[in-house]
């Protein structure tokens, strides 16, 4: 390099410097600003610039927190439709099975129910383009039957029963992502709701569950929010709104640069009058503890399950120029009692994620016993002064061991190797016409359908063919936990999510204690220390 170039960008570094000084950006942003031009100009090899700007930006929010994190532009839209709550597209569910695109369902109302489209049709192309039978990905087929709004994609479709495929033309449209898993009356008096994430219609669609189960006599409510990795921040405070009376602290938001924000219940709440129970395990996080811990520190409802995961911080998003985004940890959040629940990182990343997996080996999911928490992390409920403690999730009222009496090496590998979904997805699609003409509606499917041998033995034999070798002993352990998920499948399949839960949930003793607690009111007041045991 000449020394008039090296002249020429010094100067323009110099330049640049003073700019990002005028703006009110320090000496140390410049400097890596610096380093990225230096490296691209003058280093002695090819630099791909790009990627390592994307290396520095993960190195170093990873020496920050566990949860600031950077998406890269291609991920963003994937990243961030299931918290939009909607995406573009043609309005099918959809399951890749022998490199073939079955389709599950059309979602109703939507875009493919319109123009015909049944469950168990199967695409043969989109755009003229054959996708069956060349290696598509479900990522491939998103990417092919997604598009903007108002825009045209033509499929052609194989259907069991006509002579020929058929074509259609079928007009995109938003499409909503629901987090809202199930809802249905339990009992004649409890209902039941099940949230797989907070979303930006999240509380929406809880609100109008809830007065389809108050239309139906419910009078008091199991939330189930176990495995739910939480979402934005807004939806749990409004559902916690419905819960609480009039101006009561839901949660509060701290910072170095976020000065405390009070988030307060309006006086208008619906469900004021129900008990409440929730469901939590070590998958619940983020969103899910903040409606936990309002719930709790108010002494508004019971907590049942396991100790959650334990995310108290706060991140917004941040476009970058590019089109990928951070998502930066701004502040902590504290529930109505001053806890701050965040699991400690002062160990860094690796050690903070250790720590939640060293659960499921130091006895902690089996015996409530094995959790010390020390007392510095105490806090105290508003109403009623009950203990709780902060510093590492919402710990239960009632304390559900994890259930492994139904579990095996067998089981698990049916599930690993995707065998026994995939089995269940083939067995709903041969005997469809068979199944909706035996099971006209539901309850009469939830009273009679069995597994029957033959589809044990033909998933036994589908096992061994994914090299998943049969063990009788193990199987005797777990055959009651596969006869009931095999059935949950076809009713997701004929029905619907819904339906799905209502067959899981049939043997869940999570569930069921949550109904003893809230069919029993001397139970339920004692467990919130509104009365005293005798």
């Amino acid at each position: 390099m000449t020394k008039k170039l090296i002249l020429t960008l010094t100067a323009a570094l110099l330049i640049q410097g003073t700019l990002l000084r005028s703006q009110g950006l320090t000496q140390e942003t410049f400097k890596l600003g610096k380093t990225l031009a230096l490296l691209e100009a003058i280093y002695v090899d090819s630099v791909n610039i790009s990627a390592l700007t994307e290396q520095m930006i993960i190195g170093t929010l990873r020496n920050l927190d566990p949860h600031s994190v950077y998406i890269p532009a291609k991920d963003v839209q994937e990243e961030n439709e299931p918290l939009q709550g909607n995406f573009e597209g043609i309005g099918i569910q959809f399951n890749l099975l022998n490199d073939t695109i079955i389709i599950i369902s059309p979602i109703p109302g939507g875009p493919s129910e319109k123009v015909g489209i049944l469950a168990g049709d199967r695409i043969i192309s989109i755009a003229g383009e054959k996708v069956t039978g060349v290696g598509m990905t479900t990522t491939g087929v998103q990417k092919r039957l997604r598009g903007p709004k108002g825009t045209k994609v033509d499929v052609t479709i194989f259907r069991k029963g006509e002579r020929e495929l058929l074509d259609f033309t079928i007009t995109r449209d938003k499409i909503p992502v629901n987090s809202l898993d199930a809802a249905y009356m339990v009992t004649d008096k409890i209902g039941y709701i099940k949230l797989s994430r907070f979303s930006e219609q999240t509380a929406v669609e809880f609100s109008q569950a809830a007065e389809k189960l108050r239309a139906g006599k419910m009078e008091h409510l199991v939330i189930d929010l176990r495995g739910n990795s939480g979402g934005y921040m807004v939806p749990a405070v409004q559902i916690a709104d419905e819960l609480l009376s009039g101006n009561e602290l839901i949660v509060y938001l701290e910072g170095l640069h976020t000065s405390r924000q009070d988030y307060r219940s309006a006086p208008s709440g619906n469900l004021t009058r129900a008990r409440v129970a929730i469901l939590l395990d070590e998958g619940s996080a983020s969103a899910s503890e903040i409606l936990a811990g309002a719930v709790q520190d108010w002494d508004r409802g019971v907590i049942i399950g396991r100790r959650s995961f334990g995310k108290g911080l706060v991140q917004n998003r941040f476009p970058l120029p590019d089109g990928s985004e951070l998502r930066l940890t701004i502040a902590r959040y504290y529930t109505p009692s001053g806890r701050s629940i965040q699991t400690s990182y002062d160990e860094g990343f690796d050690k903070y994620f250790q720590k939640y997996y060293s659960r499921y080996f130091n006895g902690e999911l089996i015996h409530p016993d094995s959790l010390n928490l020390p007392d510095s992390l105490k806090a105290f409920t508003i109403r009623n002064k009950r203990v709780v403690y902060g510093g590492g999730g919402i710990s239960p009222d009632i304390f559900i061991p994890i259930d492994t009496t139904y579990y095996s090496d067998y089981y698990r590998d049916l599930i690993r190797t995707s065998t026994l979904t995939n089995f269940m997805l083939s067995y709903t699609d041969r005997n469809r016409s068979q199944l909706t003409r035996r099971y006209r509606d539901f309850e009469t499917f939830r009273k009679n359908f069995e597994i029957d041998n033959l589809a044990m033995g033909e998933l036994r034999a589908a096992g061994e063919k994914n090299g998943v070798r049969f063990d009788q002993a193990q199987y005797d352990v777990s055959e009651r936990e596969i006869k009931t998920v095999m059935k949950a499948l076809v009713a997701r399949d004929l029905w619907d999510m819904n339906e799905y839960f209502i067959i899981i949930n049939e043997d869940d003793y999570a569930l069921r204690r949550a109904l003893e607690v809230l069919n029993d009111s001397l139970l339920y007041e004692t467990l919130l220390g509104y009365r005293k045991l005798q």
